[in-house]
């Protein structure tokens, strides 16, 4: 629980930051919010959390 509230505030900093600087504009970073929440009803959800786990397991054990 930990690790995915931590991803949600590093991921919402750089989304603000890339909309602040231009990178992005703001209709295409919602559509982009709008596709991963409904990503994370379908069945892929687990796959990513679990590659997510692994990747974040890994870092902490360097």
């Amino acid at each position: 629980m930990a690790v995915s509230i931590s991803a949600v505030v590093l991921l919402g900093i750089v989304v603000f930051v890339l909309i602040r600087d231009g990178s992005v504009r703001l209709l295409p970073a919602l559509a982009c919010a709008g596709f991963g929440f409904f990503l994370a009803s379908t069945g892929a959800a687990p796959v990513i959390r679990n590659a997510i786990g692994a990747v974040t397991g890994w870092i902490s054990s360097i």
